[in-house]
């Protein structure tokens, strides 16, 4: 998600370079092909800092904390302890779902309160990770009943075709007796 816009924006120039280079010889192609080539390149900058960014930034989920690095040169950094986690959700545009990221919103007991963590990969799996974590360290879980988890296993992997329909309602049944 983190690329989309720089690479996205990225294409508008080239594709001004293109149609200028298309122009008769003279003081409008030539005008062109370099206004059109600082813009590229401002872009390329742009993309550059945007990996760079990228690069630096890490989100991890430790068996005691949830912890969120990122910057290059100004540095920022939010260690949030699971037994103070009281909720994670996540939210994700279709777009976002096409290529596996979303938000991650962790609600604690904190001063903050809230954090909001965007571009994360798959946020619904990091959601489960931090549940489970929480659950190992505290005992707690916070989560529905061990069926109510793997009915939802179960109905996430049929919504992704790794089960059939059949096999779903095999499984469902035995997990309802």
């Amino acid at each position: 998600m983190v690329f989309v816009k720089p690479v996205s924006v990225a294409v508008v120039p080239l594709a001004g370079v293109v149609a200028a280079l298309q122009l008769d010889a003279g003081w409008l192609r030539s005008g062109a092909t370099r206004i059109f080539l600082v813009w590229l390149l401002l872009q390329i900058v742009l993309l550059a800092a945007a990996v760079l960014r990228w690069s630096r930034t890490y989100f991890v989920v430790t068996s005691q904390r949830v912890i969120f690095r990122e910057g290059v040169l100004a540095r920022r950094g939010v260690e949030i302890p699971l037994e103070r986690v009281n909720n994670v959700n996540f939210a994700q545009s279709i777009l976002e779902r096409m290529v596996g990221a979303g938000d991650l919103l962790i609600e604690s007991a904190s001063d903050d309160g809230q954090q909001l963590f965007g571009d994360i990969r798959d946020p619904e799996q990091v959601q489960n990770i931090i549940h489970e974590a929480i659950h190992e360290r505290t005992g707690r879980s916070g989560e529905a009943s061990p069926v109510v988890t793997q009915l939802e296993r179960l109905e996430a992997m049929l919504m992704r075709g790794s089960i059939t329909k059949a096999e779903f309602d095999a499984q469902k049944r035995k997990l309802l007796g």
